[in-house]
């Protein structure tokens, strides 16, 4: 089963703990990331902040990913990474496009030919379900992705809390 990844969601999963939520993604899945992905990882890694350390963890990872180019839509009104990898989802009839950019999600969903639109919190509730995280992994996990993500409030969060 092919995941193709987006920046934001490989960041979110390199703020993982102890589970490497990472690791996970690519053990379970053939994952595929846009060539832009891995620029813009690069960019966030430059920083020092915990969001810097999550992309270099991703980055250090890089060996359980296949990294792709793909044209970008030049009118697609999302910024590179989600454009590459919504277009790299749809031209590889990808199973999964694992994505995190909750502020324009429909946009997201409705551009997808045939790809099931994952953000990080419903792939770890999908961990839980499969066994590789107990629901107290994801509980962490949300905890400390929230934290370091910004996700207080978030409606998707809270709706996997509540299945757990």
């Amino acid at each position: 089963m092919t995941v193709v990844a987006d920046t934001s969601a490989l960041v979110s999963l390199g703020c993982g703990t102890e589970a490497s939520p990472v690791e996970l993604l690519t053990d379970e899945y053939s994952v595929v990331v846009p060539e832009t992905v891995v620029v813009e990882l690069e960019e966030v890694a430059a920083y020092d902040d915990e969001q810097a350390r999550a992309a270099r963890r991703v980055l250090d990872a890089t060996d359980g990913l296949t990294v792709e180019n793909v044209s970008l839509d030049a009118d697609f009104p999302l910024d590179d990474g989600e454009n590459a990898a919504v277009a790299l989802a749809n031209e590889r009839d990808a199973s999964m496009l694992l994505c995190d950019e909750f502020n324009k999600i429909g946009l997201v969903h409705a551009s997808l030919d045939d790809v099931t639109l994952v953000t990080t919190p419903k792939f770890l509730l999908v961990l839980e379900s499969k066994g590789r995280l107990s629901p107290s992994e994801v509980e962490t996990a949300l905890d400390r992705i929230g934290e370091i993500r910004s996700w207080s409030g978030n409606s998707y969060v809270e709706r996997v809390r509540n299945r757990l």
